[in-house]
């Protein structure tokens, strides 16, 4: 579909652009550092710079090249997404699919609602005899299970033909998600061409998925089709803000990403098509050796998966355009945090799996750089620490380049932050971009918002991440595999304090001491060093239900969705439907 050539050739320039980036910030912290001479806390502070910026720079060519992409150059999709026009042509769709909804300890009732909501969406197409339904669980509690079964048993009444649903609980949950998959292959696979995984808050409008079959029945070496997943509007304030955020700035990143990234794209495990055979055949999860928290099954399964269907010789794309595939974000930084955890570890646990025999180069590229993602945040953690010790041994120096030093911190500020700005910029640029976010002022409101939210909640997030990898390096980390909390709620002073006072103490312990070394340089640290001062309280006031209500009313940090609501998320609405009785 796409020339080998022209992939390497876009792989050699995002190299080359992105060593030449570090390379030369590299050069000039070197030279800062140097000043007055080398010593201990310059190597540890040029170590710990040489970790956080791969990942930084990187993120600033993906969304400068896909903004050029998107803005700057015609037919960018056909270029970026060459299987995309398949979608729009009249081809009857024949290849036989399952939807398949995986749950473990969900509420019953929003799953299902959004199972009947993707199914009712399916149908209006015309083509919902060739789908089936599996709701697959590992729920581990009884009275869950038997809601589950409850409204299983409501959701196959509404179906057309009751036969094509199927529900299935297992007695554990072996191999986690990627497990449970896995049985659904070896039981059931045989009996459909693709799969198409959706998590318990995964939404998916009808069209969208049969544009999506069509792609990969006109494209058989596609083996994953990744669609652009965006939130749903959301009642909760921490997660209306957070979703703004990734909403306009997925769309230049991604678009970026896979323009060189190409055949060996992302599967971020749900809302994803999967090309059932060569999965079930050749996407085997190792058990990683040695016990957990390293060892046992691969939690992060997902990118895993996607190295080995390239490995058997499939493609796997990304389509980088947003509209007809959404999921739900946390709804407090508490719930986030939990879910950050378990990425973290998962992605650790890719180390074992570099010297896969037989991966795509790009595939462990991809490996390390998911494990490089979270290297950087105590890389940075550690960079914070050592600011005060920095402040007082560049006023030891006889000639500290004071300019040079403010400008370098400035451009890292830029760079982290210039994948939202390339989105605020392609939002913008886009015709009628604005008004499908309710007009320049209140995005620009939204926006501002969101950048000072990023700020604050990244301090507690990347903090939580660093104190948990120290306690992977000791062997005692661990996070289960369960439930998540998907509806708004409050949070009390108690119970943010117990979660984030190490957040608060460690802010507190860095700004005083940059507040006696130099008041100047707590000023300068304020971007990066407030949110753990303010940790405790932004998580309560962004979980407090009159917050996000206020936001919800004022229609700010809104999606498009909430001032053009699709027919899917409309019928999320509607009461869900009742059990039916059925006579002894």
């Amino acid at each position: 579909m796409q020339s080998t050539t022209a992939l390497r050739r876009r792989r050699t320039l995002m190299g080359v652009l992105n060593l030449a980036t570090c390379g030369a910030l590299a050069a000039a912290m070197a030279w800062i550092l140097s000043a007055g001479g080398w010593s201990l806390l310059d190597g540890l502070l040029l170590a710990c710079f040489l970790l956080v910026m791969p990942w930084t720079a990187l993120g600033f060519w993906n969304a400068a090249i896909g903004l050029w992409l998107l803005h700057g150059r015609r037919g960018a999709l056909a270029e970026v997404a060459p299987f995309a026009s398949a979608g729009t042509s009249g081809e009857a769709v024949f290849l036989r699919t399952a939807v398949l909804m995986t749950l473990r300890n969900e509420d019953p009732a929003r799953a299902f609602s959004r199972l009947s909501a993707v199914a009712e969406s399916i149908a209006r197409t015309g083509h919902g005899h060739h789908f089936a339904y599996f709701v697959l669980s590992d729920t581990s509690r009884p009275e869950i299970a038997a809601a589950e079964e409850e409204a299983f048993a409501a959701f196959r009444a509404t179906l057309a033909d009751g036969a094509r649903a199927v529900y299935r609980r297992r007695e554990d949950n072996v191999g986690y998600k990627a497990g449970n998959l896995r049985d659904f292959c070896a039981r059931w696979g045989g009996e459909y061409e693709l799969m198409l995984p959706l998590d318990a808050d995964s939404l998916m409008a009808g069209e969208t998925i049969v544009a999506m079959v069509r792609m990969m029945q006109a494209y058989p070496r596609l083996g994953i089709l990744q669609s652009l997943v965006t939130g749903m509007p959301a009642a909760s304030g921490f997660a209306r803000i957070f979703q703004f955020g990734m909403r306009h700035g997925m769309r230049p990143y991604t678009m970026g990403s896979a323009w060189w990234a190409g055949d060996c794209g992302p599967f971020w495990g749900h809302n994803a098509l999967v090309r059932i055979a060569p999965f079930r055949d050749d996407c085997h999860l190792p058990l990683l050796r040695g016990r957990p928290p390293l060892g046992g099954s691969i939690l992060s399964h997902d990118q895993v998966e996607a190295a080995l269907m390239r490995r058997a010789g499939y493609e796997v794309r990304v389509l980088p355009v947003e509209g007809g595939s959404w999921e739900e974000n946390p709804p407090t930084v508490m719930d986030f945090v939990r879910r950050d955890l378990r990425w973290c570890l998962g992605n650790m646990q890719y180390a074992r799996l570099l010297g896969l025999p037989g991966l795509q180069p790009m595939s462990r590229f991809q490996l390390l750089w998911a494990i490089l993602m979270f290297f950087g945040l105590p890389a940075m953690t550690a960079m914070i620490a050592l600011s005060p010790f920095a402040v007082r041994e560049a006023q030891a120096a006889g000639a500290f380049p004071t300019a040079l030093a403010a400008g370098l911190y400035s451009l890292f500020l830029f760079i982290c932050l210039f994948p939202k700005l390339a989105g605020l910029a392609d939002i913008a640029l886009t015709r009628g971009g604005l008004a499908r976010y309710g007009g320049g002022v209140r995005f620009g409101l939204s926006a501002a918002i969101e950048i000072v939210f990023a700020f604050l909640q990244g301090a507690v997030s990347s903090f939580r991440t660093s104190l948990f990898m120290l306690g992977l390096l000791a062997g005692r980390a661990h996070v289960g595999w369960n439930g998540q909390e998907r509806d708004a709620h409050a949070l009390s002073w108690a119970t943010a304090a117990a979660g984030l006072w190490p957040q608060t103490l460690f802010g507190l312990a860095v700004c005083g001491a940059l507040a006696w070394a130099s008041p100047a340089a707590l000023l300068w640290s304020l971007p990066l060093t407030a949110g753990y001062l303010l940790a405790i309280p932004f998580a309560v006031v962004t979980a407090r239900p009159a917050f996000g209500a206020f936001l919800a009313r004022h229609r700010l940090c809104a999606i498009p969705e909430e001032f053009d609501e699709p027919a899917e998320i409309a019928a999320l609405a509607r009461p869900a439907p009742q059990p039916v009785a059925v006579a002894a």
